[in-house]
């Protein structure tokens, strides 16, 4: 009896390894769906919150309920009636003063968010739920010496802040991310009066805290370089200059991409 060569049908040797891989994704995914609700909810936890995990609430009607779940999600909007819903505020600063390290907060779109001096001082992430940033608006109240301050590691996307007074940020410590924001300041100001980002992270001040509170001299060095400040396609206007120090940090790596309308900023604010 010939026995066929197979290697002469590609059929014969394409078919198993197409039906071997459906079999394996199915596998994969059924050995997720076997875990316990809390579990999966630590998985998505580790997920970027735009896109990723924003995007496993179209897997299906359980990956959506946790990928929403209040745990993973922290929810800032101003119309809202039932405040009784878990993880739902009226302001930003009751979000973030609720936010436990680690937190996401989502803030609603349409109209404008009223901001003044707001301290974040545990690591979280603001992101807006808008489209574009022009949809989430955070206004610093005239008189204010910024919108948010910053002292521990953040993450800020999609949002516009606008600063009539003062600074739009103000960065006092930890490693801020800025990605895909627009930052106003009121047009040609005096330079003490008006900057988008300001950063006093490293200043001889700060050392002198860190020192108190830290014995150990290494230590008291680590947390010093950890300061930093990156800016990814953010949009700048008006103000004296993108970037005022008066810290260790010094302006880097800086580039500009021109579009028709606008100026869109990518650079590092690092030690030298």
């Amino acid at each position: 009896m010939e026995i066929p060569n197979i290697s002469n049908h590609p059929k014969l040797i394409a078919e198993p390894r197409i039906k071997m891989k459906k079999r394996m994704k199915l596998e994969s995914l059924a050995s997720l769906n076997n875990l316990d609700d809390g579990c999966l909810m630590h998985i998505l936890s580790f997920l970027s919150p735009i896109p990723d995990r924003y995007n496993t609430a179209l897997v299906c009607h359980r990956w959506r309920y946790l990928a929403c779940h209040p745990r993973l999600w922290l929810r800032v909007d101003p119309f809202v009636k039932d405040l009784s819903l878990p993880g739902v505020f009226h302001d930003i600063e009751s979000a973030v003063s609720a936010a436990r390290p680690g937190d996401t907060i989502l803030i609603g779109a349409g109209g404008s968010h009223r901001v003044s001096n707001i301290q974040i001082k545990k690591p979280i992430c603001l992101i807006g739920g808008g489209e574009i940033p022009d949809e989430t608006t955070l206004v610093c109240s005239r008189g204010s010496d910024s919108a948010l301050e910053l002292l521990s590691t953040c993450k800020l996307a999609n949002l516009t802040v606008k600063a009539e007074l003062g600074c739009c940020l103000l960065h006092r410590s930890g490693r801020l991310t800025i990605d895909g924001c627009v930052l106003q300041c009121e047009t040609n100001p005096l330079d003490h009066l008006s900057c988008p980002i300001v950063s006093t992270a490293g200043g001889e001040e700060e050392e002198d805290s860190l020192s108190r509170l830290v014995e150990v001299k290494e230590t008291v060095v680590k947390k010093i370089k950890g300061n930093s400040v990156t800016v990814l396609q953010t949009r700048i206007e008006g103000g004296a200059k993108a970037v005022a120090t008066s810290g260790d940090l010094v302006l880097q790596r800086v580039r500009v991409m021109y579009s028709k309308a606008y100026l869109y900023f990518w650079f590092d604010v690092d030690h030298e």
